[in-house]
């Protein structure tokens, strides 16, 4: 004979796989949710600039920009779109056609020689602040390079050279700037949109799990199927055991079909598999006690739906299953390491964006592992309470 435990777990799963509910908020929504978000933000994981570049100058200086904006190096962020002037240039930003446009004016390369070089005119768009960053970027570089061969030149004839040396002019013509900084993300990969949604809405959807266990839990006592069952010789705490594990069993079916789907069907990466299974398991296993936790606090089915509603969205909102942690204000990262889901979609990232195994998710690993045993004791205290009618 099954364990009590075990039987109640059988049961509430079967009522579960019947119930289309749940299937679409395990499964469908997450899937859809994930997929459409991915869409959604997938042209901003790559970035193409259409640059409009003005030359008025057509000399030297002029050249080895324009050229510069060609090379190889640079072919795969910027095209360069030759304009006639600069009203034709600011005409072209206007409508769409080019993202910005760089103007090169007159007498740019011999003003270089002088005392007041001639500056360059970027245009841009108030609604492509991406590209004028680019563009603003890519001109300041520019005229720090001019700057350097300038002072080489300087310096050259502060030692006693001629100022019209062909040695000196040579070398400013040559010179890189030694020291460049170069912008470069964290971990070996680019973190994909679908990489981090697919998690985040596999979690998000997971945490109404607390919910449906919960609002199970209060019909089966009102309806008197509890009192029956503690009737038989069977501890009340297996009842709550039971309960939480049709959550577990179910939230790890749900996991890893998303897990599969997403894979193979969107692309995302999970990372190291094992690695990537561990951290879902102790995902599900901080629901799992949140949900103990839920059925332990309330006393009727419409305050067990009140605390899983403000439970499930709490969660969610403090740790970034809606927008990229990153890009919050920092009191806002903080709080996300309070939550279960804010470390295990920190650690999914690690994952998606580094080669590392165990190591990257040891810590995520550890704190639900720490979250679930403190609320799983206090779900225990409260529990008794909870089992009677």
């Amino acid at each position: 004979m099954a364990h009590p435990a075990l039987a109640i777990a059988e049961k509430d799963l079967r009522q579960r796989m019947r119930d289309r509910s749940a299937i679409i908020l395990g499964v469908v929504a997450p899937l859809v949710i994930a997929a459409l978000m991915s869409l959604a933000f997938r042209g901003t994981e790559t970035i193409h600039l259409t640059l409009g570049v003005v030359d008025s100058d057509h000399g030297s200086a002029a050249a080895g920009l324009v050229d510069t904006l060609r090379s190889p190096g640079l072919k795969d962020l910027v095209t360069v779109a030759p304009e006639t002037s600069q009203s034709a240039a600011a005409t072209a930003v206007r409508s769409g056609h080019t993202g910005a446009a760089m103007v090169i004016p007159a007498g740019f390369t011999a003003s270089i020689s002088g005392p007041r070089p001639l500056p360059l005119t970027t245009l841009t768009n108030v609604n492509n602040t991406l590209a004028a960053q680019i563009t603003s970027s890519i001109a300041h570089s520019f005229v720090a390079q001019v700057n350097a061969d300038r002072l080489s030149v300087a310096t050259a004839v502060a030692s006693g050279q001629s100022p019209t040396s062909a040695s000196a002019a040579l070398v400013a013509a040559h010179l890189t700037l030694p020291v460049q900084a170069v912008d470069q993300a964290f971990g070996a990969k680019e973190l994909k949109t679908i990489s981090y949604y697919g998690p985040a809405m596999a979690i998000f959807f997971l945490l109404f799990t607390i919910s449906f266990t919960s609002r199970s839990f209060f019909v089966d006592r009102d309806q008197g199927m509890l009192e029956r069952i503690l009737a038989a010789p069977v501890r009340p705490i297996s009842v709550l055991f039971g309960k939480v594990l049709s959550a577990f069993v179910f939230g790890i079916v749900s996991l890893s079909i998303i897990v599969a789907v997403t894979t193979f069907a969107f692309g995302a990466d999970w990372g190291n598999p094992l690695a990537a299974a561990l951290l879902s398991l102790a995902m599900v296993l901080a629901i799992t006690a949140t949900t103990a936790l839920v059925i332990g606090v309330a006393h009727n089915q419409r305050q067990a739906e009140g605390i899983s509603s403000f439970v499930v969205f709490g969660l969610a909102l403090l740790g970034g299953n809606f927008v990229f942690v990153s890009v919050t204000p920092p009191i806002m990262q903080r709080l996300a390491l309070l939550t279960p889901n804010g470390w295990a979609l920190r650690g999914y990232t690690d994952l998606a964006t580094t080669s590392g195994g165990l190591a990257v998710v040891v810590v995520p690993i550890a704190a639900n592992l720490v979250y679930t045993l403190v609320v799983g004791v206090v779900a225990t205290v409260f529990a008794p309470r909870a089992l009677e009618p």
